[in-house]
């Protein structure tokens, strides 16, 4: 137990400036809903992509990682694409300047731009919001049991029950752990809206950023090049594999053979096959109803939207792998006699914390703490923000109170984030592995979402009934399934569900009436998708015949194959660095420079000559 005052006061000062944050900008949050949940619309592109970028350098998934880099090695790289990582691409290139163009609060709301107000566009904007909700939930929920399961190993409640005279059993800490930082994250999101979520994230990404340099630092400093050769297998510091993954833990810790064997890696090419296939859809589908969803709808323009994307990566990936690689050098070398003595005992969530325990020295602990604490908070922060978005503009002022002040609507926002963060935190006491329910989310829940929001950008025919029914069929499925497949990873049945949902999309869309036309067309004219649009397209210039039609399928396609690559790249980078690999760094560093090259002129570039042309179509069209 490292723990002195200075580290408890660095933590107790950040907490504290977390809370004052909200109060400084609970006046201007609450102006309406528009400044509460999307600032405004007013924030720059790069203060919305670290807000962004910090939203995800969470907590739990930072525990998840750090696994995954010990187990796997370098070829961890691509265990992330379940997400998929590769989506802030699809992002970057095309998606987040379609999505900002429709100008709305909420993706339900984004329902009314594509189906209009029939019935099947009612059904459809109640499936998104409960779509929206139970991924809330399940997200919330993730945090939950990440952030308990951090904290006790700092804070064993031997120490804390003396001053507290509370009994706990060894199981309940961790909840009550849970219980705590929750509720101080629902205060300061629940204060300040988005304006607080952006400006606390700015403060809480310095403090993460430090910490991933300085952990790797301590890393590079303690273990050599030969140390860490000597503690993991042949190929673990290669992100290259052939058909199976021919990572041979036996001689070093048996026990992680099992472990790969229970993950159901060990066919590496047939796993990552099937994650391009799933990561590929998924992003052509669209954000899903979050808070990464709520950072592109609160950009200035549709060019920040897209500039937003692609600055996650560029802003995430070098410090979050940076301490990622780090703690994993550590653990490996330091860790490793512990772990292969407790057989199939260990429990790889607390490498993290257990390597902050044993090589952080006194200042340092608490820096690194609250740099772990400010990365569950943001997540966490943002996602309590989409749900009270989509509860509040979807739901409240549709069907409760129509005509409630602003006043009164900033009030449901607050009972309703609570209400929120109470029922993840009944879900998450009865929920004990953070990769159980991450794999439920991204691949069976995300399953039951992806037909009908790829065909709802591209297939003018899709209507409301449709995108209900695909919804609907996919989620009950999603939810099924495991009863059915219940020692099966979620991504390999993934086919089966995208199928399903398939099917209810298209019997849905072809047993009803198309959409109206002024719908469609209006539609179109505001977002301007590539696909199946000639009819609406040809009505569309019939009435605009200066409109021009998106022709940029194969283009945007290339760039999202050179914009994978260019991720990769900024990924394997603060890897090499860690690890003191120099042929492999400058190889890595040459990639990222070619690639960024060619996304300037094939994409940056265009994309802005494209923007101006399309203002000043809407301007000479569209402005009174």
């Amino acid at each position: 137990m490292k723990l002195q005052l200075i580290d408890i006061l660095i933590i107790v000062v950040y907490l504290i400036a977390m809370i004052v944050i909200g109060l400084l900008l609970k006046k201007r949050a609450s102006k309406n809903l528009d400044s509460y949940f999307l600032g405004g619309k007013k924030l720059p592109f790069y203060m919305l992509g670290l807000s962004d970028a910090s939203g995800m350098f969470d907590i739990s998934g930072t525990m998840w990682m750090v696994y995954l880099a010990f187990v796997y090695g370098f070829k961890s790289l691509w265990i992330p694409w379940l997400w998929p990582v590769f989506n802030q691409v699809f992002l970057m290139i095309y998606l987040s300047v379609w999505l900002r163009r429709s100008n709305v609060l909420t993706g339900a709301e984004w329902i009314r731009t594509r189906f209009g107000y029939g019935r099947g566009a009612n059904l459809s904007h109640t499936i998104v919001i409960l779509y929206a909700i139970i991924g809330v939930l399940g997200f919330l929920s993730y945090g939950f049991i990440g952030i308990g399961k951090f904290m006790e190993v700092f804070f064993p409640w031997e120490y804390i029950s003396p001053y507290v005279p509370i009994h706990l059993e060894p199981e309940s800490v961790a909840k009550v752990y849970g219980i705590f930082f929750t509720t101080i994250a629902t205060s300061y999101v629940m204060l300040g809206g988005m304006h607080s979520i952006v400006w606390a994230d700015v403060v809480q990404f310095s403090i993460m950023t430090i910490s991933g340099i300085i952990i790797a630092t301590i890393a590079m400093n303690k273990v050599s090049p030969e140390m860490l050769a000597a503690h993991t297998p042949k190929g673990w510091d290669s992100p290259f594999f052939g058909w199976k993954l021919d990572l041979d833990w036996g001689n070093l810790i048996p026990s992680i053979m099992t472990k790969i064997q229970e993950d159901q890696y060990s066919l590496f090419t047939i796993f990552v096959m099937m994650m391009l296939f799933k990561g590929v859809f998924m992003s052509m589908a669209g954000p899903a109803a979050n808070y990464d969803m709520q950072k592109i709808l609160a950009c200035r323009s549709p060019r920040e939207a897209a500039l937003m994307s692609g600055s996650v990566s560029v802003i995430l990936l070098i410090p979050r792998y940076l301490m990622i690689m780090g703690f994993t050098v550590l653990a490996l070398v330091f860790f490793s006699d512990e772990f292969k003595t407790m057989g199939n005992n260990i429990d790889f969530e607390t490498i993290l914390p257990k390597a902050i325990n044993e090589f952080a020295y006194v200042g340092l602990v608490g820096i690194l703490l609250a740099g772990l604490l400010a990365a569950f908070m943001s997540t966490f922060a943002s996602t309590v923000n989409a749900a009270q978005a989509y509860l509040v503009n979807d739901v409240f002022l549709k069907y409760i109170h129509t005509k409630a002040s602003s006043k009164t609507q900033i009030r449901a926002s607050y009972i309703i984030s609570v209400l929120v963060v109470v029922v993840s935190t009944i879900i998450g006491l009865y929920l004990h592995n953070i990769n159980s329910i991450l794999q439920w989310i991204v691949s069976a829940l995300y399953g039951g979402y992806i037909a009908a929001n790829v065909l709802k950008w591209h297939w003018w025919r899709f209507n409301g009934n449709g995108f209900f029914s695909g919804m609907f069929t996919g989620i009950v499925a999603a939810m099924v399934a495991p009863l059915f497949f219940p020692d099966i990873l979620p991504l390999y049945y993934f086919p089966i569900l995208m199928c399903i949902s398939l099917i209810g999309c298209i019997a849905g869309t072809l047993l009803s009436k198309p959409t109206e036309d002024k719908t469609l067309i209006d539609f179109y004219i505001k977002v301007r998708p590539w696909g199946f649009w000639d009819p609406i397209i040809k009505k569309a210039q019939a009435q605009y015949p200066d409109l021009k039609e998106n022709k940029n399928f194969k283009r945007d396609m290339f760039n999202i194959v050179i914009g994978i690559v260019w991720q990769c790249s900024l990924t394997l980078i603060p890897m090499y660095i860690v690890v003191q690999q120099g042929f492999p760094l400058i190889t890595s560093i040459l990639v990222l420079s070619i690639t960024s090259l060619i996304l300037k002129k094939n994409w940056y570039d265009k994309m802005n000559i494209e923007e101006k042309e399309y203002d000043a179509f809407m301007k000479k069209n569209f402005t009174p």
